[in-house]
């Protein structure tokens, strides 16, 4: 994996280890402790966040994970795997092994079989340090609460799982997950989840750190509802053609929402973006 933005870092600038290039002028692979510090959340005293920035002390911080092909589809037969490649599957632990909370929506959780997030040794030492559970909390929003909720996601996680609902939401389902072990989070007036509302009910929660991974109609809410701080999105090489989803769907912004380009890595034609979002 090679780094083409930003060439250098603060620790040993210009040094070809830096860009992701081995002794023999070759490619390597980074540690995972390498593209942990390299994703690494922000973390600022109250106040002390450059412009553009806000502290992930101070309020929850919501990053997005998804990949695109060439041609801008987010699924292949409705699921992503097939666009995706080692080294992005390798990315996807490294932002789990830094998230509080992965948000993810019900239709997304259904298809893609979503099971419980796992500790993992690799990240031990830092979460404990940030004063993290072992393993982030998997948060599904959902309106209707249509759940398996005889799934390993709701019988067998390291953390109760969150369902983030609205206040209209069926009684008997709500009862149904809460027995289930699920821990239900109201988000909203009505059936539906308030995108805002729902980062801030996931702080209040004191999960600050999130990490989302769809579905498309899930992050074009996020985005709609300008509570989007970063993008990390794999560029996968492939064209589908179809009419497969874009990764955000959705109601539309009167004005376009400018990123940033934070970070750009690439391994075997794959490139993986990260863009934070430009607040004035």
């Amino acid at each position: 994996m090679r780094r083409l933005f930003p060439v250098t870092d603060q620790t040993t600038p210009g040094t070809p280890a830096d860009l992701g290039v081995g002794a023999d002028g070759t490619d390597r692979e980074w540690r995972l402790d390498e593209l942990a510090e390299a994703y690494g959340y922000p973390e600022y005293a109250p106040g002390e966040a450059p412009a553009g920035e806000a502290p992930a002390g101070g309020r929850a911080w919501l990053r997005a994970n998804m990949v695109s092909t060439l041609d801008g589809a987010a699924q292949h037969d409705g699921l992503s795997h097939a666009l995706s490649s080692d080294a992005d599957m390798r990315i996807f632990g490294v932002l789990r092994g830094l998230a509080d909370a992965v948000v993810v929506g019900a239709e997304t959780v259904r298809r893609e079989g979503y099971r419980p997030a796992r500790a993992r040794e690799a990240f031990a030492a830092r979460r404990a340090a940030a004063g993290q559970r072992p393993a982030p909390v998997i948060a599904v929003v959902t309106a209707s609460l249509d759940l398996d909720l005889a799934a390993p996601l709701f019988t067998a996680p390291s953390v109760p799982t969150l369902v983030l609902t609205g206040a209209a939401a069926p009684p008997d389902r709500v009862r149904a997950a809460e027995k289930a072990g699920a821990v239900v989070v109201v988000a909203g007036d009505g059936a539906g989840v308030d995108p805002a509302r729902a980062v801030r009910a996931l702080a209040e929660h004191g999960l600050v750190r999130l990490l989302t991974e769809g579905g498309p109609r899930l992050l074009g809410q996020f985005v709609a509802a300008d509570v989007l701080d970063e993008l990390c999105l794999t560029l996968s090489p492939t064209l589908t053609a179809g009419g497969a989803q874009r990764i955000a769907g959705g109601p539309g912004v009167a004005v376009p929402e400018r990123f940033a380009l934070a970070s750009l890595l690439e391994q075997d034609g794959f490139l993986f973006t990260r863009y934070r979002r430009v607040r004035q």
